[in-house]
């Protein structure tokens, strides 16, 4: 998940439940049925790439993709937060486009309402993608979608802050606190990450859960508790300011730029800007670990591309011709380049960080990415809605971080 698609505010559930029910009362909805005996000429592609250039360079891996299958692939491309509900009215007109991009934690609860089908039917399937990767893109046993590139986050660290400090760059929470302590000043904090009412803040903060044990279906767990006392406890001593309580991705990222933050919790998408920022001395690495020798486990960010159930089985056939090439090594190479991303299939994500060594700790970091929704499926944005509200409790401190976890706990589970 990145800042430009990264998880969005929107009533996601509900949308898709009425997607469900308009297939389920319409038949399958989408295009017009046919008898997969007519010649297919061109397919429709929807996602949310609508940033100038990233949509161009979409569009031109779709359009090589349509003539390697033998179709014009027509791109149109949505705000994010408008994207399910395009879905919807797309249902409702029997108009689903061919090929649809989803944020990958969004898939489950498509795929539950019987909107996607299976790749397996086409003889898509994913021999050598990284198992976070197939996470995201499997519902019961079924592989619906796959992303040709991920992402996840690292500590972004200004060079020149941390010498001047005196400091290495940190690689456990200890060292994190003290550097983030040491690199403090006047108008400036040591570290700033996105911690505001969002599933942002919730992307950011799980690297913290789940490294230190922390478990989504036990958010009460003292693990859970003792990774937001992380957090918690740089505020209040002053490393990191309480107005990352209404800092996004974006706002982080203009911290760190404008030298206001000497490291930054942050993904890849950030690294055109800081390349192109002169006067900024950055390195790149993991997020530190609990304690040396913990393993890092961080969220799969990124988005799959899926096949929509729309009435032609010709035309499907033919969507899935085209999201296989999306997924083929050159195209995620090509991709990974253009976007600053990492390739999904780990034999190719390992030649792209030698060609790239900005994006090496990135690499590293997705090997052991976990999907969001791979332990509560499509019932993962309550949880996640209320991880991001125990943050602003206790990085407020309207509450203990033990009493906001409780809380939290309560609300993920309805009891």
């Amino acid at each position: 998940m990145k800042a430009p698609a990264g998880p969005t505010k929107r009533p996601l559930a509900a949308l898709v439940a009425a997607v469900a029910l308009v297939l389920t009362t319409a038949g399958c909805g989408g295009a017009p049925a046919d008898s997969g005996k007519g010649r297919v000429t061109s397919l429709t592609a929807l996602d949310y790439y609508t940033d100038t250039a990233e949509h161009a360079h979409w569009g031109e891996l779709l359009t090589s993709c349509g003539e390697k299958a033998g179709v014009k692939v027509e791109h149109r491309s949505v705000p994010a937060a408008s994207l399910a509900s395009t879905a919807l009215r797309q249902a409702r007109s029997g108009t689903l486009p061919d090929l649809l991009m989803l944020d990958n934690p969004d898939l489950q609860q498509f795929a539950r309402s019987g909107v996607l089908a299976p790749l397996r039917e086409y003889g898509v399937r994913g021999d050598g993608f990284g198992a976070g990767v197939l996470s995201a893109g499997t519902y019961r046993g079924e592989l619906y979608g796959l992303a040709p590139t991920t992402n996840t986050l690292a500590l972004f660290y200004d060079r020149t802050a941390l010498a001047e400090a005196g400091v290495p760059v940190p690689r456990t929470w200890d060292e994190l606190r003290k550097a983030a302590a040491a690199t403090t000043r006047p108008g400036r904090y040591g570290l700033a990450v996105d911690a505001d009412a969002s599933f942002e803040a919730t992307f950011q903060f799980l690297p913290f859960l789940w490294s230190n044990g922390g478990d989504e279906r036990h958010l009460d767990h003292p693990r859970a508790v003792e990774a937001l006392r992380l957090w918690t406890g740089l505020v209040n001593d002053g490393s990191m300011s309480r107005s990352v309580l209404g800092w996004n991705q974006a706002d982080v990222h203009d911290q760190f730029l404008g030298g206001k933050a000497a490291m930054m919790v942050n993904g890849p998408w950030r690294i055109p800007a800081l390349d192109a920022a002169k006067d900024l001395d950055w390195g790149v690495v993991p997020l530190p670990v609990p304690r040396a020798g913990d393993a890092l486990v961080t969220p799969l960010g990124g988005e799959v591309w899926t096949v929509p159930r729309n009435g032609s089985a010709a035309r499907q056939e033919k969507a899935a011709e085209v999201l296989a090439c999306l997924n083929e090594p050159a195209s995620m190479l090509a991709l990974a380049r253009w976007h600053h991303t990492v390739p999904s299939r780990p034999d190719v994500a390992a030649r792209y960080a030698e060609q790239v060594p900005a994006m090496a700790a990135f690499v590293r970091s997705t090997q052991g990415a976990r999907a969001r929704t791979r332990e509560l499926g499509p019932d993962w944005p309550r949880t996640a809605t209320a991880i991001h509200t125990a943050v602003q409790a206790a990085v407020s401190g309207q509450q203990t971080p033990e009493e906001a976890l409780r809380r939290a706990q309560r609300a993920a589970t309805g009891s």
